[in-house]
């Protein structure tokens, strides 16, 4: 590193130092580094996902299943009822097929950044990071709250995501070959309590002074992004079936939107088209309200249908389960289909928790 690089990690350390967070996946400065498990677990949790909305996961997950082989040893539609309410579901999928690659090989992760990217679903972000933070690898960790801290840094103008090899080459060029961990945790969260997307809090940052963003006077325009497209709207029915307070809930194909997951049956709406399959009884039905929820690459409009008649014995050709309304919050469904249930019991006069 130049003169210039060695004085911005330095600085950054020297903060992190004083104003590392406090966070359950993580060894403060100073101490051993963390079990590579709960690094990587967390990584794979925080992932589009807040801070916030993770320490109630993490902390089920590793009071559940506390290692990699209890993980890799649990049933998938358990994890997969565990991570309701997460989001981005193939992540909990690629989370149980890294768990069973790992126990297959003696239950110790690779410590290598090559080593991990060779695991299912590691992605060279995940890789890097554990690398890291786990292992001390010098990697070169970027997130959404680096390519901030970044790309104000350096003044990057060009607009994600075209701008992440640059920023990546700088963010490369100020990681140091000691203490890699601690500065890419320095970096997450300077980006996440200083550097933030608006009003950033630059007369508190340890960078300030290099900050080129900052002397322009308008960094919060960084980064430069390109303007959203327009997400598709699409439409779809989920189906209320009922009997003596329970419900028929099916479990969605592995692969795809939300794939394992525990779901009141649809009419097979997807990110590409409308829902236009047939409902699991013959009817009548009744309208019970619309659901809007919006999912990375499209709108949906999701209908309720509510079944009211008494015949149900074509459902026992179908792969379903009754599902007492009583427990349905421990059902693992997701976010869609637990507001549609929240809809349904609403309508009924019943407490849905």
């Amino acid at each position: 590193m130049d003169a210039s690089s060695q004085d911005v990690s330095g600085a950054l350390l020297d903060w992190y130092d004083a104003h590392a967070r406090d966070l359950p996946w993580r060894s403060l400065p100073g101490s051993p580094p963390p079990d590579p498990y709960r690094v990587w677990l967390s990584e794979v949790m925080l992932q589009q996902t807040t801070v916030a909305a993770v320490k109630s996961y993490f902390a089920k997950f590793t009071d559940r299943w506390p290692t990699v082989e209890a993980l890799a040893a649990a049933d998938e539609g358990e994890v997969m009822a565990a991570w309701a309410g997460l989001g981005y579901y193939a992540r909990a999928r690629n989370l149980l097929a890294c768990a069973r690659a790992v126990a297959d090989s003696g239950g110790k992760f690779p410590s290598s950044e090559p080593g991990l990217r060779a695991l299912p679903g590691l992605g060279a972000y995940t890789a890097a990071a554990v690398a890291a933070i786990a292992f001390g690898q010098r990697a070169v960790v970027v997130d959404a709250n680096v390519e901030r801290v970044v790309s104000r840094l350096f003044f990057v103008t060009e607009p994600l995501p075209g701008a992440r090899a640059a920023i990546r080459r700088h963010a490369d060029a100020i990681t140091p070959s000691t203490r890699a961990g601690d500065f890419a945790q320095a970096m997450m969260d300077l980006g996440a309590t200083i550097c933030t997307p608006r009003a950033p809090r630059c007369l508190l940052c340890p960078l300030s002074s290099s900050c080129a963003a900052r002397a322009s006077g308008e960094a919060e325009r960084f980064p430069v992004k390109a303007p959203k497209k327009a997400r598709p709207q699409r439409s779809g029915r989920a189906f209320w079936v009922e009997r003596n307070d329970a419900v028929w809930l099916v479990r969605r194909p592995g692969k795809g939107m939300l794939g394992g997951m525990r779901a009141l049956p649809d009419d097979g709406w997807s990110a590409r088209t409308d829902g236009e399959g047939a409902a699991p009884l013959s009817g009548p039905w009744d309208a019970g309200g619309v659901v809007a929820h919006g999912f990375t690459h499209f709108q949906l409009n999701l209908h309720l249908a509510v079944y009211r008649g008494d015949e149900w014995s074509s459902l026992a050709a179908q792969e379903g389960e009754w599902w007492p309304l009583k427990t349905i919050g421990d059902a693992g469904l997701p976010t869609l289909f637990a507001k549609a249930a929240r809809l349904a019991l609403a309508a009924r006069g019943k407490d849905s928790r």
